[in-house]
């Protein structure tokens, strides 16, 4: 299916108590699918345009990224994953 980024369970486990619940109007593409598609396209370059419709709305996954950035949303994400790893053996 392509070398696509997915969060693994335990990774999402950590970060799902993260996210908002303050949903109003229609309801939310699906967060892991969403989330999953921002960190592939952040890891290629940040080309909203390329990402693959498998992730969702080209759109959705912009307007995701942006209005959690201004939350602080992903500062809390990125910290809790990277929290959860070892140390690595050298830098």
């Amino acid at each position: 299916m392509g070398d696509f980024f997915w969060f693994s369970d335990a990774q999402w486990a950590r970060i799902e108590p993260l996210l908002p619940t303050d949903v109003r109007g229609k309801p939310r593409v699906d967060d892991r699918r969403v989330l999953s598609g921002i960190v592939h396209a952040l890891r290629c370059g940040g080309r909203w345009a390329d990402c693959a419709d498998v992730y969702g709305p080209k759109k959705t996954l912009y307007n995701r990224f942006v209005r959690w950035s201004g939350r602080g949303i992903w500062e809390g994400i990125f910290s809790t994953l990277a929290g959860a790893g070892d140390a690595p053996d050298r830098l």
